[in-house]
């Protein structure tokens, strides 16, 4: 099993946008292409409180990669994403980190 924490800092004003996005649209992409969220969460108290983070699940990253890219080739997500944005950016910068389990901890 390997965790993929992406970390979305939006432009100012444009995460609740970016909440909508994944509530009404990107989860049933998601689920379409067989991404697995863990849990989604937004800064309160830290760097930057227009921040958006989340994680996925995936087997490996050959699982993630198949996923992953079939996603971002759906020409559907894309209409969605780009109309999302026609006003204006939602999102400014995206960090990501790949995380495996530590073997003294047993979950």
């Amino acid at each position: 099993m390997m965790i993929e924490m992406r970390v979305y800092e939006c432009a100012p004003g444009r995460l609740s946008a970016l909440q909508e996005r994944f509530e009404n649209h990107t989860l049933e992409f998601f689920k379409k292409h067989g991404i697995e969220p863990i849990g989604f969460w937004v800064t309160l108290v830290g760097g930057n409180n227009h921040e958006l983070t989340y994680m996925l699940k995936w087997k490996d990253m050959a699982d993630r990669e198949l996923k992953w890219n079939a996603l971002q080739a759906d020409a559907e997500w894309v209409a969605v994403r780009t109309k999302s944005e026609a006003e204006k950016p939602i999102v400014a910068r995206v960090t990501n980190q790949f995380l495996a389990p530590a073997n003294f901890f047993k979950a």
